[in-house]
């Protein structure tokens, strides 16, 4: 087997492994970690990255703890709006209630009124119907009586007639008048 390293061709035995370049006794995996080494050296003290880590993550944790503050500020004030509306429903119940108990107050008055109105609107129409009953009572009685008076006094001018004379009718006609006159005077 042949090896070729910048343009040199050596040969290498076959039953020999293969060997790789050292520098100062260490291989090239020792300087890789060196050198990996030494750059976090250089980043921690030169570019000071511990601070820089602990300033981001400070600030990290301020942001959190100003988030969980305004959460709980925001939880805060919805727990009193919570408070506030159960509150406010609480109130509007009682005051539904309270507007429901009195209307049916109201609606009672009203109806007690409204039978009260009635009885007495019933009372005067019968008291005015029985009045009225009484006139007519009263005019059909007057008129039966002036009616049977007139028939009475026909039929007794009548029989007077056709049993009297003449002196007679005069006579009566006479005392009629003369009766006529006391009661008028």
């Amino acid at each position: 087997m042949q090896s070729t390293t910048a343009g040199t061709t050596t040969a290498v035995p076959a039953n020999k492994a293969h060997i790789e370049p050292v520098l100062l006794g260490m291989g090239a995996e020792t300087w890789v970690y060196i050198s990996i080494s030494i750059f976090l050296l250089l980043a921690v003290f030169v570019g000071k990255l511990p601070h820089r880590i602990v300033a981001a993550l400070d600030e990290r944790i301020a942001a959190v703890r100003r988030e969980l503050a305004e959460a709980k500020a925001v939880r805060a004030e919805a727990e009193a709006l919570l408070a506030d509306a159960n509150a406010q429903r609480a109130a509007a119940e009682t005051d539904a209630k309270a507007i429901v108990a009195r209307a049916h107050t109201e609606a009672a008055e009203l109806v007690a009124e409204a039978e009260k109105a009635a009885a007495q609107t019933i009372e005067r129409r019968t008291v005015a119907a029985e009045a009225k009953i009484t006139v007519a009572e009263r005019a059909a009685e007057a008129s039966l009586r002036a009616d049977v008076a007139r028939r009475v006094t026909a039929a007794a001018t009548a029989l007077i007639a056709a049993k009297t004379d003449s002196a007679m009718q005069a006579k009566l006609t006479d005392e009629a008048i003369a009766g006529l006159e006391r009661r008028l005077h």
